[in-house]
């Protein structure tokens, strides 16, 4: 008895018919599927299936035996399927973090690479804010990260892009109809700070206010672009975010960039010198290109390194 014969035996109960099991389930010719049937039968050595005036009908030794038969042939195939499983390595995983804001442009950018030099692994991919793909790293749990150059002496960086700030309003905003922004303008302003959670951009912002001369408490605190803009919107208040948010601005808000000094905040690769594989290290030499198509889908005016 073979595998095969079970399989033959079960289409033809389940399907109510020698015809439609020969056509719809095995495309096999009826006469050979017959001749199976029959040979099954007599090793078995008993009657399993009887013509019916509604087709082929199972015998009580045939209801006995399709039971059996499912069984060995779902054991078959699980039995098959480990084997398969022990016998295929297992796909080489690549985990790597994306700065919440960054998705739209350092996600393609590494899929396209990775997916072109190593069509085998998996990739996953996590986003969040920047400290947390930092302990990521540092935990092990991701093999690169884009995120902001945090203060760790046991990651790091490799810049990416140099983002500068800009001031964030609404479309109709008085401050709109300058080409540039004085940052002592925001005095008389609803401004809307950094949260203590982006740590790097919080120091950019309040360390660009404080070179200026600006001394100013603000309203209210943000940690992600989708608050920044509900907060601007809501408030009619003004922002300074980096130049990455204008592509996710809603006709209602614009951006204007400050007058003088440019404050610049990094976008920078981070690594864990201690987790290098052979597939980060290749993935590592095809940085000059990651970087290069990482700034063709950023906005035309971010600032290059």
């Amino acid at each position: 008895m073979e595998l095969r014969h079970l399989r033959y035996f079960i289409a033809v109960a389940e399907e109510g018919g020698l015809k439609i099991a020969a056509e719809k389930r095995l495309h096999t010719a009826q006469p050979s599927l017959s001749r199976q049937i029959r040979d099954l039968e007599a090793e078995v050595g008993a009657e399993l299936l009887r013509r019916g005036p509604r087709g082929v009908e199972l015998t009580p030794a045939g209801r006995t035996f399709l039971d059996h038969a499912r069984l060995a042939v779902a054991q078959a195939e699980a039995a098959m399927e480990s084997a398969r499983r022990v016998g295929r390595p297992a796909r080489a995983v690549f985990s790597v973090g994306i700065l919440v804001g960054h998705e739209a442009d350092c996600l393609p950018a590494a899929a396209e690479i990775l997916q072109a030099e190593f069509p085998d692994i998996e990739v996953r991919v996590f986003s969040g804010f920047s400290v947390d793909l930092a302990d990521d790293l540092a935990r092990g749990k991701l093999d690169v990260a884009f995120l902001r150059r945090e203060p760790r002496a046991d990651l790091e960086y490799r810049l990416v892009a140099r983002e500068p700030l800009v001031t964030i309003l609404p479309s109709d905003h008085r401050l709109a109809g300058f080409d540039a922004i004085d940052p002592r303008e925001f005095a008389d302003e609803t401004f809307i700070g950094i949260s203590p959670v982006p740590r790097v951009l919080r120091a950019a912002v309040n360390g660009y206010l404080l070179r200026s001369g600006v001394d100013i408490t603000p309203h209210l605190e943000i940690d992600n672009f989708a608050m920044a803009i509900s907060l601007v919107e809501a408030t009619r208040g003004v922002a300074l975010l980096p130049i990455s948010i204008e592509s996710f601005l809603p006709p209602s808000l614009t951006s204007r960039r400050l007058n003088g000094e440019q404050p610049i905040v990094d976008l920078v690769m981070g690594y864990h010198p201690g987790a290098k594989s052979p597939l980060f290290e290749k993935f590592l030499s095809k940085f000059d290109e990651l970087t290069a198509r990482i700034r063709q889908l950023a906005r035309p005016s971010a600032a290059p390194n």
